[in-house]
């Protein structure tokens, strides 16, 4: 057997600690005045200019639709009918909207080819939250002209790509700077969309982040406020600034347009309330790490600190938590979130070299392993083999046993192979048990495919999602072939 290689690596990523809400603490607040700062309107909204004509004007654009009216005068107050609500309050079959779904394509069928829309990079899929959760990105100021986009397929590339991590807990930012009268949608084609957005988007999203909301997301909110369950209006979150944002995400992992980076420093140079306050959290210099520090270093760093074990302390107390019996059975384990506060307690707890206890909470451990194999200053698989990685569909399936071994045998270093080997020998065990958890190795590998892969930038781009979860899927099935014993 060749040995594995090893590969000098100049530790690049910088992360931080950055808490995210979950159902376990209080719920959000939904969008009302909480926030006393307001930016200015910087775009045409005169089709919205009607101070008590705002319902009327939802009135026409759900006739346009084909719906009723009587659904205005019964709002939604308590969320119990949240899983069919739009059925029971527009007069139009739900079916309506059915050409908009998207569902999972089969392996044998062929995608839609979204190139023309991802081009604009409107949508973009970042790295795991503090919580475990997967991070959306929708940014308007890169909407192009009305003229170039078909907001129908616009709607049906969102839902192609959300349709990837519904299974999962998800978090989503919009970024509302540049949205103008030029690149904006109908309020009508709004609509349709939350109708589109059925219960299965709805119910693991756990966070949606308005940040730099004006007036207009206001009176669009004044508008459905009828028709959206108090449960949803929960999750719905204004951020005025970034900084604010820092609170709940970690910037390092999300990818901020630079208009939205300009815009947010020109209101933070104007708001003197806020103007003591770094706009750019993300580019702070962090501290050294402590000798005790396991999240955010790197393999190397964690070996010399702790007794050149090969294998963190973290990752081996984690998994030997979860090899338990009632832990591997635990239904949705590595797909639910957990309590954030807790998280980030025994996060510095174990960067300080205290002991942890997971008391029980299985999805806690969970949550632990997930973000300190994102939270490496290099992933597992390392920067090196990203471009392989990425091209893996390309590679005949004859060729990817021999293409794999090459990759985790030879090219990878000693000290990730055996960290690797580990966790996926773990990860079998979570398969075996896979009639009872429900995490088939397709859906171990879309949860773990982006904390064993991403590329120099921390960004993980739309096109590389699926090469990753195919690659890391093939891994899983057939670890007995690829790992020396």
């Amino acid at each position: 057997m060749e040995s594995t290689s090893k590969l000098n690596t100049t530790p690049n990523k910088t992360t931080t600690t950055a808490g995210v809400h979950n159902d376990n603490e209080d719920p959000y607040p939904s969008l009302s005045d909480c926030h006393d700062y307001e930016p200015n309107l910087e775009f045409d909204d005169t089709e919205l200019q009607h101070t008590a004509g705002a319902p009327e004007l939802l009135q026409d654009d759900i006739l346009s639709l084909g719906g009723g009216l009587d659904y205005l005068e019964s709002p939604v107050s308590d969320g119990t009918i949240e899983d069919n609500f739009e059925a029971e309050l527009l007069n139009a079959p739900t079916r309506a909207f059915d050409s908009l779904s998207y569902p999972y394509v089969d392996e044998e069928e062929e995608e839609e080819d979204f190139s023309d829309v991802s081009m604009y990079g409107i949508v973009e899929v970042m790295g795991d939250d503090t919580a475990g959760r997967r991070v959306i990105v929708v940014s308007a100021c890169r909407l192009p002209s009305n003229k170039e986009l078909d907001h129908q397929r616009l709607l049906r590339y969102l839902m192609y790509t959300l349709d990837k991590f519904v299974e999962q807990d998800y978090s989503l930012v919009y970024f509302h700077h540049g949205l103008t009268s030029k690149n904006k949608p109908t309020i009508s084609w709004m609509w349709q969309a939350y109708c589109a957005f059925d219960r299965k988007y709805k119910k693991n999203l756990k966070a949606l982040y308005l940040v730099h909301p004006t007036n207009f997301i206001r009176i669009i909110w004044r508008i459905f406020r009828a028709v959206i369950s108090v449960k949803f209006g929960r999750k719905m979150m204004y951020v005025n600034c970034l900084n604010e944002l820092s609170q709940y995400l970690n910037l390092d992992q999300i990818s901020i347009p630079q208009p939205v980076l300009e815009h947010d420093e020109r209101l933070m140079a104007k708001n003197s309330r806020l103007s003591s306050v770094s706009p750019t959290p993300a580019t702070t210099q962090s501290p050294p790490p402590l000798p005790t520090q396991q999240f955010g270093v790197s393999l190397q760093f964690i070996k010399e600190n702790h007794d050149r074990e090969v294998i963190p302390p973290l990752v081996r107390q984690c998994v030997e938590y979860l090899s338990t019996p009632d832990a591997l059975e635990t239904e949705g384990l590595f797909r639910r979130s957990a309590n954030v506060t807790k998280v980030k307690e025994l996060q510095a707890k174990v960067n300080q070299g205290q002991p942890i206890e997971f008391n029980g909470d299985v999805h806690i451990a969970a949550v632990l392993l997930k973000t300190f194999l994102r939270e490496l200053e290099e992933p597992i698989m390392t920067f090196d083999l990203y471009d392989e990685i990425t091209q893996f569909q390309s590679v005949p399936n004859d060729e990817r046993p021999r293409h794999v071994k090459i990759l985790i045998l030879e090219k990878l270093p000693e000290d990730n192979y055996q960290v690797l080997k580990y966790i996926v020998r773990f990860l079998s065990k979570v398969m075996d048990r896979c009639d009872l958890n429900k995490m088939t190795s397709s859906n171990l590998a879309v949860v773990f495919g982006p904390n064993l892969v991403w590329s120099q930038s921390g960004q993980l781009s739309l096109s590389a999602i699926a090469p990753i979860n195919v690659f890391t899927d093939f891994v899983l099935r057939h670890h007995d072939q690829i790992f020396i014993i």
